[in-house]
């Protein structure tokens, strides 16, 4: 009832046409011992990157009764040192998160008249970003197994002569990363409806070791936008912290549209701290990146259908009854997430304690050891 409510209310406001019927991204918050559903890193954040970031902050605090550096210059600096690639500050912009980075990225490119494509299932922000910027959203079609080759992605981008293409890599929700062949392809495909295309690399620190990065390919294609963020790799989730790589005339566009001082002098001080500590948060990675090898190797052993996986969390199938193990898990304190595609759940890794509990918990539901919710 309450609910049903809060929609006719919402249905009595003069809401833009494209936006009714939507609903908010989301995912369950709920009050259980261990989270594995939304692919924070677990792991949190070290006692001397804490530290570090306490004293950033404390210093930041003594001048926030000013406007913060508005083009944020020491943090794209230091953005730039990071990725590498011969990348300059004039390559780099940052938002608060990644989702704010694309979402300035369809205000500048996208918009009435316009197409974003994206090919699902991936991650589900795409079409909810397109639809704040009154951009159309095409979904395209990947494979049986839920993969993406050159030929196939390169012929949907022509044929529907999109302005924008998002590819995720690794995707999310499959964990599976994308050769660079298809980056090249697509690109060279919207060529003629001068498509800008993203490559969403958020997950590309937990990637197998020399998984190349679109990075790479930067260099003579203008159109080529690489994102990346901070939460993931970093435990800054509740920093809020996105960023992406393009040429320099990209992130000019992006300044036409960003609201002013958009990035929080606490925001900005936070980042640095982090990257300046940055060897103990990818040590965890890489710990992070053994508990997702584990559960890779584990659900094989229980007969289930893993997918292979570049990221922080596994994507697997094989289930008759997806929601009942889901609530079984819940129910016995672990959350993983359920997207909604039959058969399949997603679970983020864990610490190794985390990971041994939604196996042991996950081992008895399939051997009837606990009964499954109906």
């Amino acid at each position: 009832m309450v609910v049903s409510d809060q929609l006719e209310r919402l249905d009595r406001l003069p809401l833009r046409t494209n936006l009714r019927g939507l609903s908010p991204y989301g995912a369950p918050q709920l009050d259980v011992p261990i989270l594995l559903n939304v692919n924070e890193n677990t792991h949190g954040v070290p006692a001397d990157v804490q530290a570090a970031i306490t004293e950033a902050v404390a210093a930041a605090a003594t001048g926030l009764n000013r406007y913060p550096d508005r083009e944020f210059t020491e943090l794209r600096e230091a953005l730039a040192e990071y990725l590498g690639h011969g990348l300059s500050p004039a390559n780099i912009w940052a938002a608060n998160g990644s989702n704010e980075v694309l979402q300035q990225i369809l205000q500048a490119f996208g918009g009435p008249g316009r197409k974003a494509l994206g090919f699902p299932p991936t991650y589900s922000m795409y079409p909810l970003l397109a639809s704040g910027t009154d951009t159309e959203y095409v979904r395209g079609v990947r494979a049986d197994d839920y993969g993406l080759d050159a030929a196939s992605a390169a012929a949907q981008v022509r044929e529907t002569g999109a302005n924008i293409v998002f590819l995720c890599s690794p995707n999310n929700p499959t964990g599976t990363g994308l050769g660079l062949d298809v980056v090249e392809a697509v690109y060279e495909a919207g060529e003629a409806s001068q498509a800008i295309v993203i490559v969403d690399e958020a997950y590309h620190e937990f990637a197998h070791d020399n998984t190349p990065s679109a990075l790479t390919l930067l260099p003579g294609r203008e159109r080529l936008i690489v994102s990346r963020t901070m939460s993931k790799a970093f435990a800054l989730a509740g920093a809020r912290l996105g960023y992406m790589a393009a040429a320099p005339e990209v992130t000019d566009a992006i300044r036409l549209v960003r609201l002013p001082y958009h990035l929080s002098a606490v925001t900005q001080a936070t980042a640095l701290a982090a990257l300046s500590h940055r060897e103990a948060l990818m040590a965890d990675v890489e710990d992070i990146k053994v508990q997702r090898d584990r559960i890779v190797t584990e659900l094989l052993r229980m007969g289930l259908k893993p997918s292979a996986s570049d990221s922080n969390y596994v994507f697997f199938g094989g289930l008759e009854n997806p929601h009942g193990i889901w609530q079984g898990l819940l129910d016995a304190g672990v959350l993983i997430r359920d997207v909604g595609i039959p058969g399949h759940l997603r679970v983020t890794a864990g610490t190794e304690r985390e990971t041994t509990a939604f196996l042991e918990a996950l081992e008895a539901l399939l051997d009837g050891k606990t009964s499954q919710p109906a």
